[in-house]
C-alpha cells in the first residue's frame, strides 16, 4: 500500500510539472501575439533632382543613304569593274551585260524604220497624184465635161490615197518609238553609279546570267551606299513610341565601340508598324525610328548592333523619390466595397464578369513619421532608371521608405511600426531609428 501510494504522488507531481509548461508556454503564446511587429525598412529623404526620361531600343547602323544596284534588263555580265569596300564616283561603270541581243533588237528596229519612212515616201507620192486628179476632175465637172459617177470614183481613189498616207505617218512614229526603246534597252546594258560612295555589297559575279527589272523584282547585283552619313534604325515598343519626338537626343551604345557613347538626333518616326508573330502570345509590334548619328570621328560599319537611349523629355528641379518607393495600393472604401461583395451569396448578374483587377487603385509611398509607416498618395510624372518624378502628395524633405522590395509592394500598410536600418555612407554608423 505504502508503495502504491508513493506512485500516485509521483504521477501527481509529473502531471502537474507538464501542466505547468503547458501553461506558461500559453502565456508566452498570448503575450508574444499582442506584441506590435516591426519591420525592418530603409529609407531615403525626398530631393529635388533634374530627370531625363529615356526610351531604350536596339536596331542597326546603316546608312542614311544607300542603293540598290539592279539591272534592267537580262542578261549575262561580262564586265564588273568594282569589288567590295571600293569607293565609287558618281556616273563610273559598276556592271556590263552582254549587248548582242539589244544590238540586234536596235538594228531591226533601225531597218523597220527606214523601210517605213520608204513607204510614206510612197504613199506621199500618190497621195499627190490623188490630190492633182481630184482638183481637174473638180473642174471638168463643172464644165460639165465629166459624169457625176466619174467624179465620185476619182473622189473615192483620192480618199483612199490619203488614209494611206496618214496610216503610213503613224507606223513611222511607232517604229521610231520601237526604235527609241530599242536603244534604250541596249544603253541599260551599262549600268553607271547613282552617286557617289561605296560598294557595300556584292551579290554577282563575272559570267553570271542576271534578271532584269521589267516584270519582276530584278537581281540586286551590288549596293552602294554613302558610309559618310550612318544613321541607327532602331525597334521602339507600341508603348513608347508616342513619347519620341522629332529632334530627339539620342546616346548610342554600338557594341563594336563599348567604351565610346555615340550621340544622335531623332529624325524620322515611322508611321506603320512592324508586327511579329501576329496571333500568338509572343506578337510584338514595334515602330522603326531613325537616329542621324553626329560623331563622324569613328568608321561605323552597317549591320553594326546597337542600343540607344533616346532622352524624351527632361525636368530640372523636380521633388523625386527612388522609383522602387512608389507602390499602389487599395483605398479604405474599395476595400470595405470588396468585403461586403465576399461576404455576399454569388448568382449571376450584370456585373458577375467584372475583374479584380479592374477595381481602382491608389499610387502610394510611404513617410517614416515617428516610428511608424504613414501611407501618402502620390501622382507621379516622368521618371529615369532609378527615380520618379512627384508631381502631387509630398512637400519635399520628407523619409520615404526605399526598401525592401517586399516591404514595399506587400507587407507594410499605414500605422504599421518600423525599424530604419539604412546602410552607412562613407563607412559612418549604421543609422536606426528607436522603435
Amino acid at each position: 500500500m505504502a508503495n502504491n501510494g508513493r506512485r500516485s504522488k509521483k504521477r501527481l507531481f509529473i502531471f502537474s510539472g507538464i501542466g505547468l509548461v503547458l501553461l506558461v508556454l500559453v502565456v508566452l503564446v498570448v503575450l508574444g501575439s499582442k506584441r506590435e511587429t516591426i519591420h525592418s525598412v530603409q529609407t531615403e529623404k525626398v530631393t529635388r533632382r533634374t530627370i531625363t526620361q529615356v526610351v531604350t531600343a536596339s536596331g542597326k547602323i546603316q546608312p542614311e543613304l544607300q542603293v540598290n544596284i539592279s539591272p534592267e534588263v537580262s542578261g549575262e555580265i561580262i564586265d564588273l569593274p568594282v569589288k567590295i569596300g571600293q569607293k565609287v564616283r558618281k556616273g563610273d561603270v559598276l556592271v556590263r551585260i552582254k549587248p548582242d541581243t539589244y544590238v540586234a533588237a536596235r538594228d531591226q528596229a533601225k531597218a523597220s524604220l527606214n523601210s517605213a519612212i520608204a513607204g510614206l515616201e510612197l504613199t506621199k507620192a500618190n497621195y499627190a497624184k490623188a490630190q492633182s486628179d481630184y482638183r481637174r476632175a473638180t473642174d471638168l465637172h463643172a464644165k460639165g465635161l465629166l459624169s457625176d459617177a466619174e467624179l465620185e470614183a476619182i473622189k473615192t481613189s483620192h480618199d483612199v490615197a490619203k488614209a494611206q498616207y496618214e496610216a503610213e505617218i503613224h507606223r513611222v512614229e511607232q517604229t521610231r518609238a520601237s526604235l527609241n526603246q530599242a536603244e534604250e534597252n541596249l544603253r541599260k546594258t551599262t549600268i553607271y553609279s547613282p552617286m557617289q560612295g561605296t560598294v557595300t555589297l556584292l551579290n554577282s559575279k563575272l559570267g553570271e546570267r542576271v534578271v532584269g527589272t521589267g516584270l519582276m523584282a530584278g537581281t540586286v547585283i551590288m549596293i552602294v551606299a554613302d558610309l559618310s552619313r550612318m544613321e541607327a534604325r532602331v525597334d521602339v515598343d507600341e508603348n513608347d513610341v508616342v513619347l519620341v519626338s522629332i529632334g530627339d537626343t539620342a546616346r548610342i551604345e554600338v557594341d563594336a565601340y563599348p567604351d565610346r557613347r555615340f550621340v544622335g538626333v531623332v529624325y524620322e518616326i515611322a508611321n506603320t508598324a512592324k508586327t511579329r508573330g501576329v496571333g500568338t502570345q509572343e506578337e510584338i509590334t514595334n515602330f522603326e525610328v531613325k537616329i542621324r548619328v553626329l560623331d563622324k570621328d569613328v568608321a561605323l560599319r552597317p549591320g553594326m548592333s546597337l542600343t540607344a537611349d533616346i532622352e524624351t523629355e527632361t525636368r530640372h528641379d523636380v521633388l523625386a523619390v527612388p522609383i522602387q518607393s512608389v507602390t499602389t495600393r487599395m483605398p479604405k472604401e474599395e476595400e470595405k466595397k470588396e468585403a461586403k461583395q465576399d461576404e455576399q451569396p454569388t448568382f449571376a448578374s450584370k456585373n458577375a464578369g467584372k475583374k479584380k483587377n479592374e477595381t481602382k487603385v491608389d499610387e502610394v509611398v510611404f513617410v517614416v513619421d515617428g516610428g511608424r509607416a504613414k501611407t501618402v498618395k502620390v501622382k507621379r510624372g516622368i521618371s529615369d532608371d532609378a527615380y520618379v518624378e512627384i508631381v502631387e502628395g509630398l512637400k519635399g524633405d520628407e523619409e520615404v521608405v526605399s526598401g525592401s522590395y517586399k516591404a514595399i509592394n506587400r507587407d507594410l500598410e499605414d500605422g504599421f511600426k518600423v525599424r530604419v536600418e539604412n546602410k552607412p555612407k562613407r563607412g559612418g554608423p549604421l543609422k536606426q531609428a528607436s522603435s
